[in-house]
């Protein structure tokens, strides 16, 4: 076990790492080569052959940039998430526009953070996403909440479905769940909480997703706190 309290025994999380700037790629590429719990599967340098090799090989993880030649980092991780629900998409990026922000949430990716993140944090984040969580940047995190009641934000919820831009009618179960995930409870630990099992808990969020047309626990905590279910 090392200082992180990761088992060697553990099967290393498969990495693809997608950025257009060769200098800093290979940068990421011996960083996440030092932490044994994640393994590079691969580089891509642009979307599209993100996309090509998300077909060929599934990774667990893709850390990808925002803005790239040929296609983006946006477009290809809405590709990606619909086509392979599994693989957990993080935007890694400099770019806090909002547009690329709430779209790429939206598209469904796992989280945003931007580059200037110190490398233990990144680590750590990364090995929640893995565990099934979500990860914003402190900063985009505020600006999430910021944006939340604008016009930017209900087109973005628009897209995915909600066609009204209202709040889904709901169990006082699924509001429990969602008020608890929004706080970035595990779901152990919204197991132990409710008196479910961890795998009641996966059912009832994996139905609730479809319900609300989301797709992670980013997407679940932003719509919570969109529609007022969370202080």
């Amino acid at each position: 076990m090392d200082e992180t309290g990761t088992a060697a025994h553990e099967v290393p999380a498969r990495v693809l790492l997608v950025d257009d700037q060769v200098l800093y790629r290979e940068g990421l590429c011996g960083l996440v080569r030092r932490w044994p719990e994640f393994e590079v599967a691969g580089e891509a340098s642009n979307g599209r052959e993100a996309v090509e090799f998300c077909r060929r090989s599934v990774p667990d993880l893709v850390l990808m940039d925002v803005q790239m030649p040929v296609m983006d980092g946006v477009e290809a991780t809405g590709i990606i998430c619909d086509a392979h629900p599994g693989i957990a998409v993080v935007m890694l990026t400099v770019t806090d526009d909002d547009e690329c922000l709430f779209g790429a949430l939206y598209n469904g990716a796992r989280g945003y953070i931007l580059k200037d993140m110190p490398s233990r944090q990144l680590r750590n984040r990364l090995q929640g996403v893995i565990r099934g969580g979500g990860v914003l940047s402190d900063a985009v995190t505020e600006r999430v909440l910021r944006e939340l009641g604008s016009s930017r934000a209900q087109r973005h919820l628009v897209a995915r479905g909600d066609e009204q831009g209202a709040p889904a009618k709901l169990s006082e179960r699924e509001i429990q769940i969602l008020r608890l995930v929004a706080k970035g409870l595990s779901n152990e630990e919204i197991g132990a909480q409710l008196y479910l099992s961890a795998g009641t808990v996966k059912k009832q969020l994996s139905a609730l997703m479809q319900k609300l047309y989301l797709s992670n626990r980013v997407q679940i905590a932003v719509y919570a706190i969109r529609v007022g279910l969370v202080d």
